[in-house]
């Protein structure tokens, strides 16, 4: 989470500086509402357009970003994190624009009088000034759209197939601000650091956008296969797809995740893959039933049916220095150490290990096949049903496992269960870097 902070942070602070040096001369000088209202909206718009150009990078899933920020699912929430800060400035650069035309609207205030614009004899500066009117015009459209989809985004009800199809369209809007930005961007700007980063950002945003709009994100990354054994586990109510793939893919580490597309009008869905890579070409996805689509997947999935599985990605890999771990899993957030304890039944790397498995539901079968891939991977299983066992805490856990500060931890269910652990640990002494938390929701 603090690098997700510290890039948020780092971008902002970034581009403040560089404005600040870009107004050196002008900001001492400036007096009055209006000459103050010109400078804000110059501010407010490169901060608003920075966020949403990096939000949009993120959105293609570029590897070499998902290196830097430790996981697709922290580079997701990051990108969450742009898009809430873009709405707010953009929010924030609207009112600034149109306050003081209210307000003289009202009668409140006196239009300052304009002189005439400089003539411009740059061909390049004058024809951009020729389109002020149309800039902002489109751009205040697009505004209204970007905020819309922006907030649906936001909303949790709002449902995955609905959001998967309407939030590509944000590339659209973002085009168009970069056509109003380009226009109404301080001319002064292009020639100083603030420019020139400013640019850089506009255009890798703008291919970014390109790329969502032509549904090119993932293509080098996809595979296709077909479903080859379904099984639903009714006591936790899991689907246990295990798929064939007939093209190439490039094999995964335990931890990892694809988008798996069943469904075309659906879109594609992040689940964690659950078995190791045997070289194979089989995959296998523990998926719980936990919203609309999941729920339909038990009677619409079909032996033989053709899948299309996107990655993999994610960082929630288990090759950490210490020789001792402890893993906890709370729910279907058991996947990943599914997937890690497979393979280690084939080859072990010689440390201790726990794995605390936390669950409110039981499915016998589940249970019975957790037990036997943890003896075959020589881990020590500590089985929590919450009903007839309680909840594990970081007190329960410390009593349990008494060398637990020589171990490194890794968590993966619902944030707020992963939140207290980790609270609870790091204030009896655990470093902050070793307790490892996948981030449970993309959205």
């Amino acid at each position: 989470m603090k690098n997700i902070q510290r890039t948020l942070i780092g971008l902002l602070l970034g581009l403040t500086a560089l404005w600040l040096l870009a107004e050196s001369a002008a900001l001492p000088l400036t007096q009055g509402l209006f000459p103050w209202r010109t400078l804000l909206v110059q501010y407010s718009g490169l901060l608003g357009m920075g966020v949403m150009s990096a939000a949009m990078l993120l959105a293609v899933r570029p590897a070499w970003l998902e290196h830097r920020l430790h996981g697709l699912d922290k580079m997701y929430r990051l990108h969450k994190w742009l898009g809430i800060a873009g709405l707010v400035l953009a929010l924030l650069h609207w009112l600034i624009s149109q306050g003081p035309k209210w307000l003289i609207g009202a009668g409140l205030l006196e239009r300052p009088v304009r002189g005439p614009r400089p003539l411009l004899t740059d061909p390049v500066l004058a024809f951009l000034q020729s389109q002020r009117g149309l800039a902002e015009d489109l751009g205040e459209k697009a505004f209204y759209l970007a905020v819309a989809l922006i907030a649906l985004a936001l909303i949790k009800r709002f449902p995955y197939r609905h959001f998967f199809r309407t939030h590509r369209w944000i590339a659209l809007a973002y085009l168009v601000l970069v056509w109003h930005s380009i226009v109404l961007t301080s001319f002064g700007y292009w020639l100083q650091p603030v420019g020139v980063l400013h640019g850089l950002l506009l255009a890798g945003g703008t291919v970014a956008a390109l790329i969502s709009l032509t549904r090119r994100i993932g293509v080098r990354r996809k595979a296709v296969g077909e479903i080859e054994q379904l099984e639903y586990l009714e006591g936790v109510k899991v689907n246990a797809v295990s798929i064939r793939l007939k093209s190439q893919w490039a094999g995964h580490e335990p931890g990892q995740f694809a988008f798996v597309t069943f469904d075309e009008r659906e879109g594609a869905h992040p689940f964690t893959i659950s078995s190791a890579w045997q070289d194979d070409g089989r995959l296998m996805f523990l998926i719980k039933a936990l919203g609309d689509y999941t729920h339909s997947l038990a009677a619409s999935l079909k032996l033989g049916d053709t899948v299309t599985v996107e990655g993999p990605y994610g960082r929630f890999q288990f090759d950490g220095p210490a020789r001792r771990q402890i893993w906890i899993g709370g729910g279907i957030g058991i996947s990943p150490f599914v997937a890690r304890l497979k393979q280690l039944a084939q080859q072990s790397d010689g440390r201790e290990i726990d794995l605390f498995h936390a669950t409110s539901e039981v499915d016998e079968t589940a249970l019975q096949r957790l037990q036997q891939h943890a003896q075959a991977a020589g881990v020590r299983l500590h089985l929590l049903i919450s009903g007839r066992d309680g909840r594990l805490t970081g007190e329960r856990l410390r009593a349990l496992v008494p060398d637990w500060q020589q171990a490194e931890l890794w968590f993966c269910g619902p944030a707020a269960f992963g939140d207290a652990i980790r609270t609870d640990l790091c204030a009896q002494g655990l470093p902050a870097a070793r307790f490892h938390q996948e981030l449970f929701e993309m959205r």
